[in-house]
């Protein structure tokens, strides 16, 4: 999920999964895969970052995980 601003000022939480592209029309546009289309403060490459950010936790958080349960560790604190 991603935070961003409407042009109202009010805060909006976007879940990154449902974005199907951003465009620059001038105002920044999300259109999110069920045809909604959303107006915001940020400018495209705010929106990008946010959403690369977003993945990279999420993705991060897998990873150390994953390498857990390759390394065995995890199975270990289980049967302890």
């Amino acid at each position: 999920m991603i935070e961003l601003t409407r042009l109202n000022n009010r805060p909006l939480v976007v879940n990154s999964d449902l974005i199907k592209f951003v465009e620059r029309a001038p105002d920044t546009v999300i259109t999110l895969i069920t045809g909604e289309k959303i107006v915001v403060h940020e400018t495209v490459e705010e929106v990008l970052r946010r959403f690369v950010a977003f993945r990279r936790s999420v993705l991060g958080g897998f990873s150390w995980a994953g390498s857990q349960l390759r390394s065995g560790t995890a199975n270990e604190s289980q049967q302890e």
